[in-house]
């Protein structure tokens, strides 16, 4: 009965991506039972990343039968009381979603300026002259995100680092050396876009700027600086795999909440 439930749920998640999606890029899609007092039903919240969008989602959903028989309750929040305050880095593959999304898949382009292996630069995996059997992989890598069609390039750096339990085991140290690449690679795109602002104006034009106040040291430097930082692998994103599934931000709380407001 419950996974029964659970399931209807995500039909329920799914289908409310589907249509509030239409009306443009979504971050995340939340849907929550009702609360006990409330009696049976569902509810959702559905985060847009442009104000317009959901408001534009808002005037053409609310009161509708979209894909249920009875019409949904679409409201705009105002309240940000119970929402996480610190505002986060997006990951790589939301900062890939928003610019082919506003900029065109050949509004933007990106390229790996280097990727090194730092493990054990600092010593930390030798003991007495004899490498501890349990080691850290660290991988540093620079990358560089160009917008042709604006004038705009940005950089950025990061550090992916993990431990493998057995060092001794080539598979094993193979395999967590790839993932590590994978997750600085990522991580510095996600940093080169953060230095990006785009202008959504109700037209549906984009403007584009460059963030000012995230920028680093390494901005300032030449490539040739910057390789001389950083050993150049030759290695392009597209090997990285970065992708992920687009439907991963859909989630269904089966929990009844102590305290919500329901809508139908």
């Amino acid at each position: 009965m419950a996974e029964s439930k659970r399931r209807s749920g995500m039909r329920m998640t799914h289908s409310l991506f589907s249509a509030f999606s239409k009306f443009g890029p979504l971050y995340s899609v939340r849907a929550h039972r009702n609360a006990a007092v409330a009696g049976p039903g569902y509810y959702a919240i559905i985060k847009f990343y442009s104000a317009v969008d959901a408001s534009r989602a808002q005037r053409t959903c609310n009161g509708q039968r979209l894909f249920q028989k009875s019409p949904l309750k679409v409201c705009v929040c105002t309240k940000q009381k119970g929402f996480q305050q610190q505002v986060l880095a997006l990951n790589s593959n939301k900062c890939q979603e928003l610019a082919n999304h506003y900029l065109g898949f050949n509004g933007w382009s990106s390229r790996i300026i280097a990727l090194q292996n730092v493990s054990g630069f600092d010593g930390e995996n030798e003991e007495l002259g004899k490498t501890l059997q349990k080691r850290s992989v660290k991988y540093l890598c620079a990358v560089e995100v160009t917008l042709p069609n604006h004038g705009v390039c940005t950089r950025g750096v990061a550090l992916g680092e993990t431990d493998v339990e057995n060092s001794e085991d080539p598979l094993e140290f193979v395999t967590a050396s790839r993932r590590v690449q994978k997750l600085a690679v990522g991580k510095a795109l996600s940093s080169a876009f953060q230095k990006i602002l785009l202008v959504v104006l109700e037209n549906g034009k984009v403007a584009v700027e460059y963030n000012s106040t995230q920028e680093e040291l390494t901005d300032s430097l030449t490539e040739e600086e910057l390789k001389g930082l950083v050993q150049v692998s030759e290695s392009s994103l597209e090997q990285f795999d970065l992708e992920e599934e687009v439907l991963s931000d859909l989630s269904f709380d089966d929990e009844l909440p102590s305290r919500e407001m329901p809508s139908n």
